[in-house]
Parts: C-alpha cells; sequence; structure tokens
C-alpha cells in the first residue's frame, strides 16, 4: 500500500536539519552524510569536495568512517532506493524529506543499522522543524515498511537494471549487449576493495603482508582493509599510493625506460604520474589547473620522485619539445569508476558524453604534436562508452595518418584475453566475471605509435 504525502505547506521544504539536534543519536555523522550525498548529486566533484569542507571535515574517528560509508552506500544504491521508496509514496515528498527517505532506506538495505535505529534516527533528522516534522509519519511507515518487506535481502530481489539511470541501460544494451549491460548493472552496489600501486615493484609481497592485501598478476596490491588510508602502515613513507587495478595500466602501456622523456598531459591527482616517474623516466606534468597541480606535487613528496610541473591547457599548449612518449588520460564522463564514485551515474548527463568527446578530441590533437616520431602515445578514459574509447582512436587515426596502433599484447600485461579487442586496444569493465577477484574499474586505453616517416598514399 503506498503512503499519502501530507499536503505542501508555503514554509520552504528544503530547510538545512538543526544542528543543535542531540548528538548522542549519532546524528552529527547521519547529518554530514546526507549533506554529502544532496553534494554529490548537485555537481560533478561534489562528493569529493563535500569531503573536504563541514560538516563532514569537522567529523573524526568512527563518525567520519560511518558517514562516508553511508553517504556511498546511498549513492551506489540510489537507484534502487528510489525504486523500492515510489512504490511506497502516492505523491513527491519535498527534496529534504527524499534525501532523509534516502538515507534511512541505505541504512535498512545495506545493513548499516538495525532498522529501529534507522527509523529512530531519521525521524530526529526532522525534529523541531516545522516545514518538516509533519513528514514524520511518512518516514515512520515508508522505512518500517521496507523492513517487514525484507530488509537488507530486498535488493537481492531487484532487476539489477534498478540499480542504474535507464538511459545508461540503453546505452550499455547497445554496446555491450543485453547480458553484459545486466552484469554492469549487478556491480553497481558492490564496495570496492582498494588497489595500491608500490613505488618499487619488489616490494609488492612486503607491502600486501603489511596491509593483509595479496599482489595482483599485475603488480598491484590489493587490500579489503577499511578506514583512514593515512593511518595505514606505509604511506607516510611513500612506498605506494592508491590506485585502481585499472588505472595503473595506461602508465604500464608506455613501457617506459629510464631516462627516456615523458608527457602526462592530464597529470591531476597524480597517480600516473608518479608511475613514470618511478620508472626512471624525466617526467613533465602537465595540468590545466594550479590548485590541482599542488595535489601532485603533495603526491610526489610523499612519494621522494620528481617530476617538472607545467600549468598549461593540452588542447592549446604549444609544445617546445617532443617527448618520448605521451600519457593522455583525458577528463570523461568517468562511467567506469561507479564503484568508487556511484555518483557518476546520476550526474552525467546524455548530452556530456558528445561534449566530452569534442574536448578529447582536440586533447588527442594536441598530444599528437607532443610525440617525437617513433615515439609513443598512450590514450585512456575511465569511461564505458564507446564514443569516449573505440570511436575516438578510430577518428583520430583519420586525422592523424601519421600515426598506427601498437596493439598490446594481453598476456604481457596480465590481462584477460577477452580484455583486448582484435584492434589490440584495452576495454576494461567492472563486471565481476570479467575482473581480477574483486573487481576493477573500467578503462579503456590505446597505445599508439607516430611513424619515422610520412605514410605513403595507396
Amino acid at each position: 500500500m503506498k503512503t499519502q504525502s501530507p499536503a505542501p505547506t508555503k514554509t520552504p521544504d528544503h530547510a538545512a536539519p538543526d544542528p543543535a539536534s542531540p548528538p548522542e543519536l549519532g546524528l552529527d555523522a547521519r547529518r554530514a552524510a546526507m549533506v554529502v550525498v544532496d553534494q554529490a548529486l548537485a555537481k560533478r566533484g561534489g562528493f569529493e569536495q563535500a569531503l573536504n569542507e563541514p560538516p563532514f571535515s569537522r567529523l573524526a574517528g568512527s563518525d567520519r568512517a560511518f558517514a562516508r560509508h553511508l553517504a556511498s552506500s546511498t549513492l551506489r544504491g540510489l537507484g534502487a532506493i528510489d525504486h523500492l521508496l515510489d512504490k511506497k509514496l502516492t505523491s513527491p515528498p519535498p527534496p529534504a524529506i527524499r534525501s532523509v527517505l534516502r538515507l534511512g532506506a541505505a541504512q535498512i538495505l545495506f545493513g548499516l543499522a538495525p532498522a529501529f535505529a534507522a527509523v529512530s534516527t531519521s525521524l530526529a533528522l526532522v525534529e523541531g522543524q516545522v516545514s518538516l516534522a509533519r513528514f514524520k509519519g511518512l518516514i515512520n511507515a515508508v522505512l518500517r515498511g521496507l523492513d517487514r518487506e525484507g530488509g537488507a535481502g530486498l535488493l537481492d530481489t531487484l532487476d539489477p537494471e534498478t540499480f542504474a539511470p535507464s538511459w545508461l541501460v540503453a546505452r550499455w544494451r547497445a554496446h555491450y549487449g543485453m547480458d553484459r549491460a545486466r552484469g554492469l548493472c549487478a556491480a553497481i552496489r558492490l564496495a570496492p576493495p582498494t588497489d595500491l600501486t608500490p613505488r618499487d615493484p619488489t616490494a609488492a609481497a612486503a607491502i600486501a603482508a603489511d596491509l593483509d592485501g595479496t599482489v595482483l598478476p599485475t603488480g598491484s596490491v590489493r587490500t579489503h582493509r577499511r578506514g583512514e588510508v593515512k593511518d595505514w602502515p606505509g604511506y607516510l613513507e611513500g612506498g605506494w599510493w592508491v590506485q585502481d587495478v585499472a588505472a595503473a595500466l595506461p602508465a604500464r602501456l608506455l613501457q617506459l625506460q629510464a631516462l627516456e622523456t615523458a608527457l602526462d598531459m592530464c597529470a591531476a591527482p597524480g597517480g600516473k604520474t608518479l608511475q613514470m616517474a618511478a620508472a626512471g623516466a624525466a617526467v613533465t606534468a602537465a595540468d590545466r589547473s594550479a590548485k590541482r597541480l599542488r595535489r601532485v606535487q603533495d603526491n610526489l613528496d610523499r612519494a621522494q620522485l620528481t617530476a617538472q610541473l607545467v600549468t598549461a591547457d593540452g588542447e592549446t599548449w604549444s609544445f617546445d619539445t617532443e617527448f618520448d612518449a605521451v600519457l593522455l588520460d583525458a577528463p570523461c564522463s568517468s562511467t567506469g569508476t561507479f564503484r568508487r564514485h556511484p555518483d557518476v551515474l546520476w550526474v552525467t548527463r546524455p548530452g556530456d558524453i558528445a561534449a566530452l568527446a569534442e574536448v578529447q578530441a582536440r586533447l588527442l590533437d594536441g598530444a599528437a604534436r607532443a610525440v617525437r616520431p617513433g615515439g609513443r602515445l598512450v590514450y585512456s578514459v575511465c569511461s564505458l562508452e564507446p564514443e569516449e574509447g573505440e570511436q575516438q582512436i578510430a577518428d583520430f587515426l583519420l586525422r592523424h595518418p601519421d600515426f598506427v596502433r601498437a596493439p598490446i599484447d594481453a598476456k604481457a600485461f596480465a590481462l584477460a584475453p577477452e580484455a583486448v579487442s582484435a584492434m589490440g586496444e584495452v576495454r576494461l569493465t567492472p563486471i565481476l566475471s570479467e575482473s581480477p577477484p574483486g573487481g576493477q574499474d573500467g578503462f579503456f586505453a590505446a597505445r599508439l605509435i607516430r611513424q619515422t616517416s610520412a605514410p605513403t598514399a595507396p
């Protein structure tokens, strides 16, 4: 039975929760989580921004960990949560009540708190607010209904496609087929492990031992440890950095040798720059944002590595040198990162993909100018969308006949054979059956060589 929402009033609906509510109920963490979710859905990058601002930044210890876990779980289950809530509502509630219901539902559906605690804290979030407190009966009825109908078991009963926006599901069906599209959707609600890239590949086993992890065939270290990464053994010494196993692949594809010159065109936050520097290359790290480059420098300092940092727009930068190797990990829709950043599924719009593809094409043209004859270019995106990957390279090669594909050998890079296409390009997806145990982000990567002489006409 659907629950009738109270009639609206002229009082503003989306009033902020009262910061004076009693903290003993764990409300500070829940308030912070609600702000993080709302900001994550409001704009791209809102999740990370909210983590660095009050109220989340005021949290510490277990409250901080719980708030982040709750916010991530709410976003990871957002499609299913809204589907279940809408089945119980006869009319849309105010945005603030929708936010409270989402948070309460996430606690019940993901087993983050006992149902009675999820209900009581959700009610406490609206206590004392005239425009919101009148919805307490609705909140109580909806959340208790979810608990009665199966609680944490409800997610297992849903069609996997419920977890993603319908327009993205349609795209994935068209490109990957129904079974793989459903596999992508099924992976959305699963929290990922944490992957680390060792500065020294020979130290991988020791790092894994310190962090209760395992060494993957690619050389990354995977751990299921939770908590603040800065508190983990070895972090301050800079012997490793957090980087998904898929994100570590593009820099590996360059196969850099000591003293080669290398350019990381869109360098921030710096994981790939660190890989390139650790390989012994003379690295130039470029990014259009000076603020984001400061983060790259911080990461270089911690890892005790060096690179030349340049604030420049890769689309228009006039290169005064040519490099042996260029890496362009281009800005993209990031739909392949939904395991760690589930908000990208909900802030991305259909028109964004075409707009980003135009930016990527201009950046690729800029990257081409930076590669010396005989040099190599690796292009990558953490997107599942073909316009940003396969089609981008096909179009680039038509514009730049002096470049050719350098096919990637799956075995040489510890990849599954099906991860490399007939064209020699890499397509990784977060589908668990196609990934290392625990999954990986979705990535596309292609390796190109600039020929030493102009191609001859057929």
